[in-house]
């Protein structure tokens, strides 16, 4: 095996974690899968000498293209105008893709992906690479050009604004599919009480339509309004598909054949908390669809 086999050996064990990383900073699988593999090619051209832990290094290259790339998003004010939902990670309720293991394996909710979009970078990288994947605050202060302390209040203050809003979902999916087809029920059968007993009375809902939707593009909140606005919008012949978004109970609308919306459901002590729905033609085709 040449250097360069053995470098590229090295760098797939640690390509699920980077992808991790970069996912849980981004929001988007596409920016994601670019960062983690600048960081293969910066590699491959320098080599791996004087690097005495490549993890930790390939995790603060990838970490670095992160907050680049964050800060030159909001430079160029590229962040889409009214409501945008994050890259969900997708696969089947019977099946992870082995890539999305390490993504999925701390459970990081799509709701938790919204809200890490709304910190400002430095606070983003300080609260993922502290919270999420244990990067000491002396190796986070040198990525953010601040001292030791000044990276941990950047956490803090991430870590308070998470908490406040970021809900926690449950833990057991076949528990949250019974919710989620109990919404769908109550719906189509224009069960208003129905659905008011599956919502949390603060429960939100964020609907991307996108340039094609628009009026379908909000934000939505309480219980009330989010039945009403269910029955009203319920579609009796549309198919629904049970996928996992983010490791969470997520369907799959297709109507005429054709893919309608993709919604991502938080559930929280059996009540639906957050619905984040992605309804734009364009980011369907984007995730596959």
């Amino acid at each position: 095996m040449d250097e360069h086999e053995f470098l590229a050996a090295q760098f797939e064990e640690h390509r699920g974690h980077l992808r991790a990383v970069a996912y849980r900073m981004l929001g988007s699988l596409t920016e994601a899968d670019d960062a983690v593999q600048d960081a293969w090619l910066r590699l491959s051209r320098a080599g791996a000498d004087g690097v005495d832990n490549l993890g930790a290094w390939l995790t603060t290259v990838v970490a670095r293209m992160s907050l680049n790339m964050l800060r030159s998003r909001n430079t160029r004010r590229e962040e889409p105008v009214g409501v945008y939902v994050p890259d969900p990670l997708i696969s089947r309720e019977d099946e992870v893709d082995p890539e999305q293991e390490a993504v999925l394996a701390d459970s990081v909710g799509l709701a938790l992906q919204v809200v890490l979009d709304t910190l400002a970078p430095a606070e983003r990288l300080a609260f993922v690479l502290h919270d999420m994947f244990d990067v000491p605050f002396d190796e986070i202060a040198s990525m953010v050009g601040r001292s030791p302390d000044a990276a941990r209040q950047l956490a803090s203050r991430a870590r308070r604004r998470v908490q406040g809003i970021a809900p926690t979902p449950d833990r057991d999916v076949t528990e949250q599919r019974r919710v989620v087809d109990a919404f769908f029920a109550a719906a189509r059968g224009g069960n208003f009480e129905g659905l008011i007993a599956v919502l949390d009375p603060d429960v939100v809902v964020r609907s991307e339509g996108g340039a094609t939707r628009p009026k379908i593009s909000g934000v939505l909140r309480g219980a009330e309004a989010v039945a009403r606005s269910a029955m009203s919008f319920a579609l009796p012949n549309a198919v629904l598909t049970p996928v996992l978004l983010n490791g969470a109970a997520g369907v799959l609308v297709t109507t005429g054949g054709k893919p309608f919306s993709l919604m991502a459901f938080t559930v929280r002590d059996g009540k639906i908390v957050e619905i984040d729905a992605i309804a734009d033609p364009d980011r369907l085709r984007q995730l596959g669809f």
